[in-house]
Parts: C-alpha cells; sequence; structure tokens
C-alpha cells in the first residue's frame, strides 16, 4: 500500500518532532501494510517554509535510517503546499515539489474555513503549467462542507482530490465522515491516504479507512483509489469516474 500524504520528515513541522519519532511512524505504517509513503510537509502555510532542497535530502537521510535500522518502508519527495499566488513562479524557480518529483501532480492545501476567490483561477493556470493539482482534505474545509458545489467546480475543470483515513473513521467528527462518504459517492475524490503527523491524535488508520472502502463502496472503488496512488507516485495518467453533484439534505429531508 502506499501513502501519498504523510508528515513522517522529523523536526521540519507540525509532525515527527526527532527521527525516533519518523523511526516509530515508520514501523506503525509497515504494520498497517505500507510499504511506501510520500513524505509531504507544510510548505507556506504561515507557519511552516520547506521549500523542495530542504526537503529531499532529508527523504535521503531518512531512507538510509529506515534501511540501517532494517525496516522495510521507502519514503518519496513530496510537499503539502498552501495555496498561494506566486506558487507557479515559486515551481519555476524550484521551491515547489511534486509527488516523487515526476513533475506531473502536486498537493494543494486549502485553508480549513474557505475557498480563496482565486482558487479557480490558480489550479486552471496549474494545468496550463503541465501538472495535475490535488486538493488534499476537502472534507475537512468547512466552506466545500457548506457548499460542494464549488469542489464540483474545481474537480470538473481537471483538479483531483484526496481524503484522509481518519475523516472516513470518524475520527474528525460525523459530519465530515459524511461529507467524506458524500465525496466518494460523487466521484469526487480519487484517493485515500493518511495525513499522519504522529502515533498518538493523528495516527495512520489506513488499514481500517481501507476496510470501510471495501465494506462500503466496493472492493473496485478500493482498488481504484489503490492504483491511483501507484499512478501518481510514477507519474501515470490516475482513474477517475465522471465527477457529480453532492446531493444535500434539506428541511424534514426533501431534496
Amino acid at each position: 500500500m502506499i501513502d501519498l500524504h504523510c508528515h513522517i520528515l522529523h523536526g521540519i513541522d507540525d509532525g515527527a518532532k526527532i527521527m525516533e519519532d519518523s523511526l516509530k511512524m515508520a514501523k506503525q505504517a509497515v504494520s498497517e501494510g505500507i510499504d511506501t509513503i510520500v513524505a509531504t510537509p507544510h510548505h507556506q502555510n504561515g507557519k511552516y517554509i520547506n521549500e523542495k532542497n530542504d526537503i529531499v535530502p532529508r527523504v535521503s537521510a531518512l531512507n538510509d535510517y529506515l534501511l540501517q535500522e532494517n525496516v522495510p518502508l521507502t519514503i518519496l519527495p513530496g510537499q503539502e503546499v498552501r495555496i498561494y499566488g506566486e506558487l507557479i513562479g515559486d515551481y519555476r524557480d524550484g521551491k515547489i515539489l511534486t509527488l516523487n518529483q515526476t513533475n506531473k501532480y502536486i498537493f494543494i492545501e486549502l485553508p480549513s474555513s474557505q475557498v480563496p476567490r482565486f482558487t479557480e483561477q490558480l489550479l486552471y493556470d496549474i494545468q496550463i503549467e503541465g501538472l495535475i493539482p490535488i486538493i488534499v482534505h476537502p472534507e475537512r474545509n468547512s466552506c466545500l462542507i457548506e457548499n460542494p458545489n464549488i469542489l464540483y467546480n474545481l474537480v470538473n475543470t481537471g483538479a483531483m482530490t484526496q481524503i484522509t483515513a481518519s475523516s472516513l473513521t470518524g475520527r474528525f467528527g460525523n459530519k465530515i465522515k459524511k461529507f467524506s462518504w458524500d465525496l466518494i459517492n460523487a466521484n469526487l475524490t480519487h484517493m485515500v491516504a493518511s495525513d499522519a503527523h504522529n502515533l498518538s491524535g493523528r495516527n495512520f488508520h489506513m488499514q481500517e479507512a481501507c476496510e470501510w472502502i471495501a465494506s462500503e463502496f466496493g472492493i473496485d472503488t478500493l482498488y481504484m483509489f489503490y492504483e491511483n496512488a501507484e499512478s501518481i507516485v510514477n507519474g501515470y495518467a490516475c482513474f477517475k469516474d465522471t465527477p457529480e453533484k453532492v446531493r444535500k439534505k434539506k428541511f424534514l429531508g426533501i431534496f
């Protein structure tokens, strides 16, 4: 299994603090059937700045350490980029890191409570640049929960999305869990990842989430998520069903 979104690099953001934390997270990942992790430290989120040249050598060092400790896990380089106006210019300047450096897919994080006005235009410009933007954890964005048509429009014009395992299993609350399931039903998400930060409050829960997906949506949906994760780290095209609008229940259950 491939985990596309994880804060396993130590001392770089709000994920692992020390190398020992990274090691413990790696062992937990292996126990859940994960053999590959894309390390995605925060970048330009108002608190952390982690540019490409800072991330790549840290990934190499962690791989060396895991090999030394006989942990069968491969770490690949990535980045969780908070949306900002100068993103494309910084990509051209070599500061932005695509997932596994394939120059194909890029993680885009939205603020938790809003969708900036320039989002649609910037995601379009990213695609003109030859990249495919993947919006991370849209199910945790309060604006999208209330206005899911915004996400529908972004996906319908070429963006992809990644939901979080812990959202599916209810650890962020029932409202976010329900919206996560809505996104799968409406073909508005294309992969699941852990977004793990530690082994306490922000653990992996990937095995549990995958069991839920297989049980509630069928093994074909789970395999699609697996295959898309593999395609992303290899820079290949992903499978995408035609997106649909989320049907929101109104008062008294009348649609």
